[in-house]
């Protein structure tokens, strides 16, 4: 029974267009199931690696359900192909932090801060 059902899963998350399963994901990340939108958004990024807004939603997801690394992962890909990518630099700061790493995360949330105008120490 869990293979129809895996089968059936993995066909709608691939069903439609590009753009019908963007907005599927996007709809399943606003409804916070983040793990759906992170399953329709691994196949989008796939096809499209060079594009950084599925990435970015897609390490969204996985920072809220909590698969830091994999957050990680793809926010460093994000700011390897959009370096000033504000929201990047601050979620990757806050992905480190929330892996015990504050001294990683320390340069990342000041490039974040000073994208954002807030150029205090």
């Amino acid at each position: 029974m869990s293979a129809v059902r895996s089968e059936v899963t993995d066909s709608y998350y691939e069903f439609g267009t590009p753009v019908d399963r963007w907005a599927r994901a996007r709809q399943f990340f606003e409804a916070k199931e983040y793990v759906t939108a992170a399953d329709i958004l691994t196949g989008l990024v796939a096809e499209a690696p060079e594009q950084v807004a599925p990435r970015l939603l897609l390490a969204r997801a996985y920072y809220h359900s909590a698969r830091l690394e994999k957050a990680e992962t793809q926010l460093r890909a994000v700011l390897d192909r959009d370096p000033v990518e504000e929201y990047a630099a601050l979620m990757l700061g806050r992905t480190l932090e929330r892996q015990g790493r504050p001294a990683e995360a320390a340069p990342y949330l000041r490039v974040a801060a000073a994208f954002a105008g807030d150029f205090r120490d």
